[in-house]
């Protein structure tokens, strides 16, 4: 969901920050916007980098200039972006870390409003701001000692490359926090977007923060045939668009016949198979965010709930639709 007027994303730097753990995720928000302008829709993230210093050190050594102080009062829809530092524990007791701290443990967060973001030891460092009572969040696996030591009464989650607890969402840390980027890229953006980002980036989307295999909106895009990228573009832009394989090979300039050959030699799919997983993944999305199996459907371009219910069997999610709308 996007605010009107979009959200603000804070990452807050304290010296010795890890480059990786937010210029990747920086860098994934920065294509997001540049995709939604190319749609002719807004950018939804307005990027600010924020510290209790006008410039800091980096974990590298490169020193970060121009950096805003941290604001007194935040707009209505922020995202508080939390990074770790190198070493076994995280070091609180920095002048400039306890002033942050304090900034921190004044925070009231909310969904959708203030949402709080962790990469690495980024979470033990919302620990210490008492921002993790009753939540669940996971962190680096040095740090997951620590991380429940600080904060008991935080369920702490091994072996996990995210965490989904609105409005706390934590990564496990360095990479694994461009993979919640993208979730949550997605969430805001759509699917398609998230995975167009991901495609520049060279990196593999999850689905979710359960679930390790490939989202389909990937899964069929390691080839080289331009027309073959067009079309899926497409069909992952608007998924419920009237599709048939006349219309799609049109974009591919190439007959229905000759489409086909070429999804099968290059995508190792069908053209209307990877359509109906594209929808497929559209409306499972669709049932995780409270739809129920009709709404599902149809926002997913399915003719009905038989039809969705028939790509749910033929590609095996686990259960059945009803199902998962019942445990969103």
């Amino acid at each position: 969901m996007t605010p009107a007027a979009g959200w603000d994303v804070l990452f807050v730097l304290l010296p010795d920050s890890l480059i990786l753990d937010w210029a990747g995720p920086a860098e994934a928000l920065r294509m997001a916007n540049q995709a939604m302008l190319q749609q002719g829709k807004p950018a939804p993230f307005r990027l600010r980098f924020v510290s209790p210093l006008p410039q800091t050190i980096s974990s590298v050594g490169v020193v970060i200039a121009g950096l805003e102080p941290l604001p007194p009062t935040l707009q209505p829809a922020s995202w508080i972006v939390l990074l770790g530092q190198p070493g076994q524990r995280l070091a609180v007791d920095g002048k400039s870390t306890q002033s942050a701290l304090r900034w921190l443990a004044a925070l009231q967060l909310q969904s959708g409003e203030r949402e709080l973001i962790t990469i690495c030891a980024g979470a033990v460092l919302a620990a210490h701001a008492g921002l993790l009572r009753g939540h669940r969040a996971t962190t680096h696996h040095q740090h997951l000692e620590e991380l429940q030591q600080v904060a008991p009464d935080c369920q702490v989650v091994r072996n996990r490359v995210f965490v989904d607890d609105a409005p706390v969402f934590s990564s496990a840390g360095v990479t694994t926090g461009i993979d919640l980027m993208l979730h949550r890229i997605g969430q805001v953006c759509g699917l398609a977007v998230a995975a167009q980002v991901a495609q520049t980036l060279v990196v593999a989307m999850r689905r979710g923060p359960q679930d390790p295999e490939l989202s389909p909106f990937l899964a069929y895009r390691n080839h080289l045939h331009a027309g073959l990228h067009r079309v899926q573009d497409a069909v992952g832009q608007a998924p419920a668009r009237a599709w048939d394989l006349a219309a799609m090979a049109d974009l591919a300039n190439t007959s229905p016949r000759h489409l086909t050959r070429l999804f099968v030699e290059h995508a190792q799919v069908a053209p209307l198979a990877y359509l109906r997983q594209i929808r497929l993944a559209v409306a499972q999305q669709a049932l995780r965010s409270g739809r129920n199996v009709t709404q599902a459907a149809e926002l997913a371009g399915f003719s009905s709930d038989t039809q969705l219910r028939r790509a749910w069997r033929q590609f095996g999610p686990d259960g059945t639709p009803s199902q998962a709308a019942e445990t969103s």
